[in-house]
């Protein structure tokens, strides 16, 4: 499959002009990954220049170069102010498929479970679906891993079309913050969208909080299709300027949450492993029973629950799903149990509201102690090591405080950061260490969260990935226990 730079880019600007004509094989945004006949896309970033990677992605084979207007190159240049939005738009035409139905999520916290959510919905209700997140692309057959929350431009679009190809007509996705500053989701035929809280994070990229807010409003103001359904979580400090913003930008605003005037939780009972959610749809009354613990757990499980209606779904028929919905890796995870019973549950929480959520959502379900062990992780915003270390105190009845994915940090000042926030706290530096102490600590009635790293599988050390499992850890830990 090729196609000319004419079609791929129409009405830009080609050094030199003649080039419209050149034919592509392929796109690139790596030049260590550059194939013969690719598009190479040198894009100015915010560590690195994709220009100075020119020579190689040449000596590779690509037969011309997306860049800024006036970058020199041995071959034929594609001209672009804004060189990432035009990556996106090529991507788009390069990968034409899409699934007929695509439902973005944004928000600082539960878009990874409200996608999976939405899936398992959509499923239900009998459509091809699938989600694309954190946790990779999933199916009712797998998941299969692709390492950012939003993959880069050209990632995202030959997986649209792929997934298109292969029948799926439901998407779920997410809409990270990066990834829609960076443009990587432009090109996206956006068919629904949706908000689910806005807290502090990735302050270490965006200059200030004002930054943040505007790049996840770019789902709703800049892709979402004209009057495209927007399901606003209305519980968030921040949810009426979102769906102030949605209206603004045409969109059919649909509110949920127990401030929700479409869908209105009216009631939650925590049960042992589950709870039981009272609600109304448009003023009829309805209850589910939530196999899910935690309050955020219900407050994902809404917003799905209206963009599966928003998107075609029958209300009862969603309504009923609910009951059957299943967490996803590393949120809210039971792990295991130790002799006494008490339960052990792994979280991504790593953000100051985050970590609250998750304690005030263990607090309904735990007759005794709350254990946290928890870290921060480096080359981070700093800001939040605080933070958390308060929230940790507040909320928590015994805090470990360990390393996290330090990177290229001092793990030693990373904790000490927390500390500040967490005066009770033990402090633990090994990972695994405290994690067993974290077990040996818990008595009948107890539960222990493991907070910051939920579904990864390995520890970043500098610029070197170990391996650290936690569900692995802990299963080795209680069965050295029981033996």
């Amino acid at each position: 499959m090729t196609r000319t730079l004419a079609e791929l880019a129409p009405g830009a600007r080609f050094a030199p002009p003649e080039a419209a004509d050149l034919r592509i094989g392929g796109l690139a945004l790596d030049s260590r990954k550059v194939a013969q006949g690719d598009l190479f896309a040198a894009l100015p970033g915010v560590h690195t220049d994709g220009r100075k990677f020119i020579p190689m992605a040449v000596d590779r084979g690509a037969v011309a170069v997306l860049a800024p207007p006036g970058t020199p190159a041995p071959v034929p240049v594609v001209e672009a102010d804004d060189p990432a939005a035009a990556l996106a738009a090529i991507a788009a035409r390069f990968y034409p498929r899409q699934p007929e139905t695509i439902a973005a999520v944004t928000g600082t916290n539960g878009k990874s479970s409200t996608v999976e959510f939405l899936r398992q919905i959509w499923a239900a209700a009998g459509h091809e679906a699938a989600c694309l997140g954190t946790l990779g692309v999933t199916r009712a057959s797998g998941r299969t891993e692709v390492g950012y929350t939003t993959p880069d431009a050209i990632a995202l679009h030959r997986s649209l079309d792929a997934l298109a190809g292969e029948g799926v007509t439901h998407l779920a996705m997410e809409a990270s913050s990066h990834g829609l500053k960076q443009k990587r989701m432009d090109g996206v035929r956006v068919t629904a969208a949706a908000f689910t809280n806005l807290t502090q994070d990735h302050l270490d990229y965006h200059p200030d909080f004002a930054d943040y807010f505007a790049s996840k409003m770019r789902l709703f103001s800049a892709l979402a299709e004209d009057g495209a359904p927007a399901v606003v979580h209305m519980d968030s400090d921040w949810s009426d300027k979102v769906a102030e913003g949605c209206r603004a930008a045409g969109l059919d605003v649909i509110t949920v949450g127990w401030r929700g005037r479409d869908l209105a939780i009216a009631e939650i009972t925590p049960r042992p492993a589950s709870q039981t959610l009272h609600f109304a749809w448009r003023g009829a009354d309805h209850q589910a029973e939530l196999p899910l613990i935690g309050e955020f757990q219900s407050a994902n499980a809404v917003v799905a629950a209206a963009l599966a209606i928003a998107t075609g779904v029958e209300p009862d028929t969603a309504f009923e799903a609910l009951g059957a919905l299943t967490g996803v890796a590393g949120r809210m995870q039971s792990v295991g149990r130790t002799r006494q019973g008490a339960p052990i549950l792994l979280d991504y929480a790593h953000t100051p509201d985050g970590l609250d959520k998750l304690l005030r959502a263990a607090r309904p379900h735990t007759q005794g102690r709350i254990v946290l062990v928890f870290g921060a992780g480096g080359d981070r915003d700093p800001s939040k090591r605080e933070k958390m270390g308060a929230v940790a105190e507040k909320l928590a009845d015994k805090i470990i405080v360990t390393d996290d994915n330090p990177r290229s940090e001092d793990p030693s000042a990373i904790r000490a950061a927390i500390l500040q926030g967490a005066p009770s706290a033990t402090e633990v530096a090994d990972r695994e260490s405290a994690i067993r102490v974290g077990v040996d600590a818990l008595g009948a009635g107890d539960v222990l969260l493991i907070a910051g790293k939920g579904h990864e599988t390995g520890q970043i050390i500098g610029d070197k990935v170990v391996a650290f499992d936690e569900a692995a850890i802990i299963a080795r830990i209680l069965a050295g226990a029981a033996s």
